[in-house]
């Protein structure tokens, strides 16, 4: 048997996370920059990455609400310092001209 790759194991744990939390299935697209972040009381690393629904239809299981909104929107949201660079890359990355087909109105 054949070892698992770093990559894989953080894809796996995606699609188990999201399926936990927000009952959908996903289809991941694209990782994005991994974002080390330190506030004052502990470090984060996160791995994010572009995905598209599959499946399914989101129910906030884990979290008081969740909900798709406009690309054009994402920084009226009151964001973790952490989340700000995920944010704009992904922004970049959607209004890019190849790949209009995440943005979402």
């Amino acid at each position: 048997m054949g070892r698992s790759k770093p990559e894989n194991l953080k894809k796996d744990c995606l699609h188990r996370e999201i399926k936990e939390e927000i009952n959908i299935d996903i289809t991941i697209r694209k990782a994005l920059t991994m974002v080390e972040h330190h506030y004052a009381d502990f470090s984060l690393q996160l791995y994010p990455f572009v995905c598209s629904l599959q499946s399914g239809e989101v129910k906030a299981l884990e979290h008081a609400q969740a909900i798709w909104v406009a690309i054009d929107q994402l920084l009226d949201y009151d964001w973790a310092e952490a989340d700000l660079p995920i944010v704009n890359e992904y922004i970049a990355y959607a209004t890019s001209n190849n790949n209009s087909s995440y943005l979402r109105t």
